[in-house]
């Protein structure tokens, strides 16, 4: 994981960049933080085997290139019906609080996640896929992506 951190202009400037795979919090203030997603193998449809909700904050998504499906499983306790929507690069997505998701971001994809600072494990529950909706989401990225 390459991670470049400089500050310029005396400390007035700092800038920030990812070259790895996965997820990494690149910037946090205050209450905020700007993270970054790329690729990583356990994120391929066919190995997604959970959804997550974030009990205290929305999630914004943006890519800045490439490609990249977003999974929503609705809102209630449980995992509801799974939508697929690949989403557009430069535009905002905001997932609202407590509506379980996952993604895939391919190869390509550059996407940055802006979310509350104390956005953890904690606050934000995992719930394990059945056979049923693990399928499903192999079929829905096919769907949205025009495979098969």
């Amino acid at each position: 994981m390459k991670v470049k951190q400089e500050s310029l202009f005396r400390h007035t400037l700092e800038v920030s960049s990812f070259k790895g795979e996965g997820y990494l919090p690149l910037i946090d203030f205050e209450s905020w933080r700007v993270a970054e997603l790329r690729y990583i193998d356990e994120l391929e449809p066919d190995k997604i085997d959970n959804m997550q909700k974030h009990n205290e904050t929305d999630e914004v998504f943006v890519v800045l290139q490439g490609d990249f499906t977003l999974f929503l499983g609705g809102n209630g306790e449980e995992i509801g019906e799974i939508e697929a929507v690949k989403l557009e690069p430069l535009k905002l997505y905001n997932v609202k609080k407590g509506t379980f998701h996952t993604h895939t971001p391919e190869k390509n994809c550059t996407c940055l996640i802006i979310e509350n600072r104390d956005t953890t494990d904690e606050n934000s529950p995992k719930v394990k896929l059945n056979q049923e909706q693990s399928l499903k989401i192999v079929e829905l990225y096919n769907k949205v992506n025009n495979k098969r």
